[in-house]
């Protein structure tokens, strides 16, 4: 049990940071007040779970994952060669939209792979792809 739940928190914790990056990155191409308040408010709550992660690491002396080099590159080129040529709102929408879409499958791929991990890691790892779903919806007005 301990070990999924390490290796669940460990998930939720690369993902995570791999989407405060992101949003970080494309932050500085958003036009629309609105859209740019919908990503702080994003980025807000990927922090408070990410913050939930680190408690949770802590109470098992893990200190996390960190994403992927190779992925952490791709999501840096694919960003910047998309909004090299057209910085609109739209083309920030779609990236997160892509983006999220594979952090909730990964999210799901990881609860079934690791149904051992604690009840509250697992709420935890279901919170994070609620975020996900909710920020995909709300940002289908931009697409």
């Amino acid at each position: 049990m301990e070990d999924d739940t390490i290796k669940l928190l460990r998930e939720c914790n690369a993902g995570i940071k791999m989407g405060v990056s992101t949003l970080d990155e494309v932050m500085e191409h958003v036009r629309d007040d609105k859209l740019r308040n919908l990503l702080a408010k994003s980025k807000e709550t990927h922090t408070k779970l990410g913050n939930l992660t680190h408690e949770y690491l802590n109470e098992y002396h893990d200190a996390g994952k960190e994403p992927a080099v190779m992925a952490k590159m791709m999501s840096w080129l694919k960003t910047n060669v998309k909004l090299g040529g057209d910085d609109s709102d739209h083309m920030v929408a779609d990236l997160i939209t892509d983006g999220c879409n594979m952090g909730i499958k990964s999210l799901h791929q990881y609860l079934n792979e690791y149904q051992a991990a604690d009840d509250k890691v697992k709420k935890l790892a279901g919170d994070v792809a609620k975020a996900e779903e909710t920020l995909v919806t709300d940002l289908r007005q931009y697409l």
